[in-house]
């Protein structure tokens, strides 16, 4: 499973989630007769493995998502350089002391039902959704400034001027603030101020993946034609987008734009190679073979690097009740906050096999959730704490805090409790089950006993999310080079703190719920970071995030894999790079004739 943090906020950097989180698919039982019905227009087809959560950004924490496609902000990101560049804004200013951003907006924007967008589009999607307590918004957790919390204030100063004012020093305010989609206030503004018997906003309950897709309007240069379940998103240029080439042809250049939904990842593979869709990531498992079908089938193959995303394992570390019930058993509980415990766990699970076996040599060792192209990326040459593969070390750890090991060499607990738990992922991934089965497989040999359960994607957010039902799992989250983009997961009441969550709203209250001192000092740590605007002074506070991050283990990261895709020759105009993917450019591309 994997969420997305906030800093997927444009096309550019939402065709990344689309691309490097999930294996690409193609649904085949119905391919030839939708390609019958879209045959006198430019079409590309990209796939994903499972459908949207919906279809309101302002709700959504989930990857693949279509909101790169649909909405923009004000400003976005060059998917080449990661340069911050305008957008719905043509330009923007900073006040001398760096807590004021004016915006400008291009005149004569729209959305894509002709109505005009203007300041007031802006000041509702931050006022009224994005800093509105009442709606759970991951984008308000980015947006909290220093210790107290404090959110920026949006206001209008001009027909076209939007000024966001920070109360301190915030390093992110102009990528969060000016990088999260505006939203249409005719559309939604009804649905924010209306409430439901229960007193919450409609607007919880709006546009969800049962709305008519043709009712969701955007500012992005694609608009929603139709979802059909488990099937495909069909998506067509959106006649009022601003961007023009300079001949004044309306961009995207392409049509319509085509997500085809298949869990399988072979069927997608064969499509792909049949010609049946314009691009596929790359699997190391694929790459050998689609390597030797280059000129043959007409497509190329890029590489951009480590990818960006996170791949980890984590325990529930939960330590609070719900309705006098502990959230999670009290003896795997002791189990799960013993650092001895997570620490032999990670000298256990051998990554180097991993790497060989499962990604085939194309991937590498990761040990920080920041990106290796970030400049805040702290490397174990610089003292970034490892695990490196040792068993002994591992039984060592266990032996030390109290567990022993019975005849048949079961581990148990200093009372006898044989370790045993749940992990799960989400299913329809046959690299992330992979990975899962070796860790089980791993992890047996320092005598635990792990369940390994691939479920549903929606039951798998359920339980992270809301029961907060689970001991361990195996999952992702798209990372940031910026790394503020992680306050949703170190924040203590952060929509993304997965393992020691607190109820989101309109979720039951929890009782008891604990926080260590180095979870504490982290999440401290990521305020600081963008209170400091001196780069080198950021550099030093999260290199100490990552210290407390790699010695303490709420996450046990696993492997970073080579960022690969196959894109067809006919697609024309793709630059690649891991920060962008191949569509962080999509409205420049074309599709020429076979």
């Amino acid at each position: 499973m994997f969420f997305s943090v906030f800093s997927k906020i444009s096309l550019r950097q939402a065709s990344l989630v689309l691309l490097s989180v999930v294996a690409i698919a193609l649904n085949s039982c119905s391919l030839d007769r939708f390609k019958a019905e879209a045959t006198q227009v430019p079409q590309m087809v990209a796939s994903v493995g499972t459908d949207p959560s919906t279809f309101n950004y302002a709700l959504n924490q989930a990857a693949p998502n279509v909101f790169g496609y649909i909405y923009e902000g004000l400003i976005t990101s060059d998917g080449m350089t990661g340069e911050i560049i305008p957008a719905q804004a043509e330009s923007w200013e900073v006040s001398d002391d760096n807590l004021r951003i004016t915006f400008t907006l291009r005149e004569g924007l729209k959305w894509s039902d002709g109505e005009p967008l203007t300041v007031d589009d802006v000041v509702f999607t931050f006022n009224d959704v994005y800093l509105n307590e009442e709606i759970p918004a991951p984008t308000r957790d980015v947006l909290r400034i220093g210790e107290s919390g404090a959110l920026p204030t949006v206001r209008k100063v001009g027909d076209r001027q939007i000024e966001f004012v920070s109360p301190e020093p915030f390093a992110p305010l102009l990528l969060y603030g000016g990088g999260a989609p505006i939203l249409p206030a005719h559309k939604l503004r009804e649905a924010v101020e209306t409430k439901n018997s229960a007193g919450e906003p409609l607007f919880l309950s709006t546009w969800g993946t049962g709305t008519d897709p043709g009712e969701i309007v955007g500012n992005g240069p694609y608009v929603m034609v139709s979802y059909s379940p488990a099937e495909r998103v069909v998506m067509r240029r959106n006649p009022y987008y601003w961007q023009q080439d300079e001949q004044g042809n309306p961009k995207p250049y392409v049509e319509r734009f085509v997500w085809q939904i298949i869990e399988n990842t072979d069927t997608a593979l064969l499509e792909f190679r049949s010609g049946g869709s314009d691009l596929i990531e790359i699997s190391a498992s694929t790459f050998q073979l689609l390597k030797k079908e280059e000129n043959r089938g007409n497509f190329s193959i890029y590489q951009g690097g480590p990818d960006t995303s996170a791949l980890y394992f984590c325990f529930n570390l939960n330590q609070a009740s719900r309705n006098g019930q502990p959230i999670v058993d009290p003896i795997k509980s002791r189990w799960f906050n013993t650092l001895e415990f997570r620490q032999a766990v990670a000298h256990a699970i051998d990554r180097p096999t991993m790497i060989n076996n499962i990604f085939l040599g194309l991937g590498e060792a990761q040990n920080s959730p920041i990106p290796v192209q970030s400049v805040y990326y702290l490397s174990p040459q610089e003292g970034l704490k490892t695990y490196d593969y040792n068993l002994e070390q591992a039984k060592e750890l266990l032996t030390s805090a109290g567990f022993q090991y019975n005849s048949a060499g079961q581990l148990l607990d200093a009372e006898g409790n044989r370790v045993q738990f749940t992990l799960l992922t989400n299913s329809g991934g046959r690299r992330i089950a992979t990975i899962g089965a070796q860790i089980k497989q791993d992890l047996a040999q320092i005598g635990m006993q792990v369940d390994f359960q691939p479920i549903d994607f929606n039951t798998l957010i359920n339980r992270l999310g809301n029961t907060f039902e689970w001991d361990a799992y195996l999952g992702g989250i798209t990372a940031s080079t910026e790394p503020h983009g992680w306050s949703a997961v170190w924040a203590l009441d952060g929509s993304l703190h997965t393992f020691n969550q607190a109820p989101t709203a309109g979720q039951p209250p929890v009782e008891g719920q604990q926080f260590a001192d180095w979870e504490r000092e982290i999440a401290n740590l990521y305020v600081k970071g963008s209170q400091v605007l001196d780069e080198a002074g950021r550099r030093e506070i999260y290199a100490q995030a990552q210290q407390l991050m790699q010695e303490h283990l709420p996450f046990i990261y696993l492997v970073n894999a080579l960022d690969m895709a196959a894109v067809r020759n006919t697609v024309q105009g793709i630059e690649y790079s891991s920060l962008g993917g191949p569509l962080w450019n999509l409205p420049d591309l074309r599709v020429a004739e076979n």
